[in-house]
């Protein structure tokens, strides 16, 4: 009896931990392929939070990469004026806007900004951040603890490095990728 009784609550136990894994996987639809994407909600949960929800509103949705600099990071997310599809459509000020919710207090962790990781894009203050994210094609050392990281690429970073990169010093790309779509998995 025993034995069963700790098989149940083994099989439980990791049914709840693939239920929990499965609500933290993102897929980010790019044109050259599908990015899986794990979000840290026991380290960022705020962020995660905000994350989740822009995305499964389709807020993301055709918002294009502003700001891409090869070997440093991809940067999107600005819902208000990066949305290739709304009339408030604006590459010149992509990157200055964000949602019409509530900035987010920082949620420095020890996630050190390696390749692949998820971060949100913030201005000179640290309870800046609100949709706009970067995900790192290199280790930046320099943005740890500095930047609220809450994902990883898990499957797919090959796609990351084929989005366009922009100019050398400021980032900005003139004709720049989208988002196709980024949803819950």
């Amino acid at each position: 009896m025993k034995k069963f009784i700790y098989l149940f609550i083994l099989f439980f136990s990791l049914l709840n931990t693939q239920l929990i894994a499965k609500e933290n996987i993102m897929i980010l639809k790019l044109k050259y392929g599908e990015v899986q994407i794990e979000l840290f909600s026991e380290k960022a949960p705020k962020h995660v939070e905000r994350f989740k929800k822009l995305a499964n509103e389709g807020k993301y949705d055709n918002v294009v990469f502003h700001r891409v600099i090869d070997g440093f990071m991809a940067q999107t997310g600005d819902v208000k004026f990066g949305n290739s599809s709304s009339v408030d459509f604006n590459l010149a000020l992509a990157g200055t806007g964000g949602s019409d919710l509530p900035n987010l207090k920082a949620e420095f962790t020890d996630i050190a900004h390696t390749r692949g990781i998820l971060s949100a894009a913030r201005s000179a203050d640290p309870d800046s951040a609100n949709s706009q994210f970067f995900i790192c094609f290199e280790s930046a050392p320099h943005l740890d603890r500095q930047y609220s990281a809450f994902g990883k690429v898990i499957k797919g970073m090959e796609f990351i490095d084929m989005i366009k990169k922009g100019d050398p010093n400021s980032g900005s790309v003139p004709d720049p990728d989208k988002i196709i779509s980024l949803r819950s998995k």
